[in-house]
């Protein structure tokens, strides 16, 4: 297959017999990086299982990889206090996952994402020597979705309607259908509120540099609340996609 001139290119729409592509276009990229996101892992409309969320959280394998680095850098600094090996313990394990998926042959890109974040972080935090430097690309990250997340909002395009919309492939839909409006714009409210959360605790710590309850924090609101919030937004997507319901001309406020 990595010798396939096509593999990296989409089938036109419509004409699935003709034989001939094209380059896949910015709206099938993002329709498709929807459907791999944790909103994608279940079907609008479908009830979440136990089974589905931790798929959407990346199975037990991405559980060990979100949780694992972080932890070992806490126990690590809260024991120890130094700095060099608590942030280079994070940055072994992130390799040892990318070496296990190339060996395993499972899809290595959250790995490699991963092993790049802890790496970013740990260099952040040896070149300043504060070890809650180690914290700075997560809050980055935090403001960076908080900021996207209220401009979809203040755009009057919530962005888990535009999530959602792609993946029933009906993106209008949230602005035509009042009970689907409304449900988006509460999920998308919803995630606000996670980012704001972190970013409230979060940023307060970082200033004073109480690094091991920064890290504590971290773990609690990091995997779990991002878990729970999925569970929530599907909860609500299903209550508006399950069914059919008639167009509303408004669009939601």
């Amino acid at each position: 297959m990595a010798d396939d001139p096509g593999a990296n290119r989409a089938s036109v729409p419509g004409d699935p017999d003709s034989g001939e592509s094209r380059p896949v276009t910015f709206h099938e990229a993002f329709a498709q990086a929807a459907r791999n996101s944790g909103i994608g892992a279940v079907t609008p409309g479908e009830a979440p299982t136990s089974s589905s969320l931790l798929k959407a959280i990346g199975g037990v394998r991405g559980l060990i990889e979100s949780i694992l680095p972080g932890l070992a850098f806490l126990v690590i600094f809260t024991v120890t206090k130094n700095l060099v090996l608590s942030v280079s313990a994070p940055v072994a394990l992130s390799v040892v996952f990318v070496i296990i998926r190339l060996v395993t042959r499972s899809a290595v890109m959250t790995a490699v994402a991963g092993l790049l974040g802890v790496g970013i972080s740990a260099g952040l935090a040896l070149f300043t020597g504060r070890a809650e430097d180690n914290f700075v690309l997560g809050i980055v990250i935090n403001v960076v979705c908080l900021v996207v997340l209220l401009v979809s909002l203040i755009a009057r395009r919530p962005l888990i309607g535009i999530i959602v919309g792609l993946l029933v492939n009906d993106p209008g839909g949230y602005r035509t259908d009042r009970a689907k409006g409304r449900v988006v714009l509460v999920a998308t409210w919803c995630w606000v509120g996670l980012f704001a959360t972190r970013l409230a605790f979060e940023v307060p710590l970082y200033l004073t540099a109480q690094t091991e309850l920064l890290g504590y924090i971290k773990l609690i609101l990091g995997v779990p609340l991002y878990a729970g919030m999925l569970w929530v937004t599907w909860l609500l997507v299903r209550a508006a996609y399950s069914k059919t319901r008639p167009a509303a001309s408004a669009e939601p406020s």
